[in-house]
């Protein structure tokens, strides 16, 4: 088996919320749009990474997922979010922290908790 990436679905009552999580804080770009369909979809893409969000009532009234991005920079990453989206910083997780697996990490949650952490070994 060969695989090369793993695309996770994340469902939103209003996907206007996803995409402000993962378009306007952490900068990902659409890749294929179908936000104007009768149940709007998209897949946001940065680098090798994507998601696939889904308008989807039902399905995130039942999942709210948590997600983890790896980067090279995490200070780097987490001043462009302070500066630019302070709002989404987990409150249990709003500074970057050691964690006793060796990661240093910060999450992300947005008002739907959907969590996104960010960590770097």
């Amino acid at each position: 088996m060969n695989f090369t990436k793993l695309i996770p679905n994340i469902f939103y009552e209003d996907i206007q919320d996803g995409l402000t999580l993962f378009k306007e804080c952490l900068g990902f770009t659409i890749g294929y749009n179908g936000l104007d369909e009768q149940q709007p979809c998209c897949v946001l893409e940065t680098g090798t990474l994507a998601v696939f969000l889904f308008q989807n009532k039902e399905f995130a009234d039942k999942d709210r997922p948590e997600i983890r991005l790896h980067t090279n920079d995490i200070h780097t990453v987490y001043q462009q979010i302070v500066r630019s989206h302070p709002q989404f910083l987990h409150p249990n997780l709003n500074k970057v922290t050691l964690r006793p697996w060796g990661a240093q990490e910060f999450a992300l949650r947005d008002h739907t908790h959907v969590c996104v952490i960010i960590q770097q070994w």
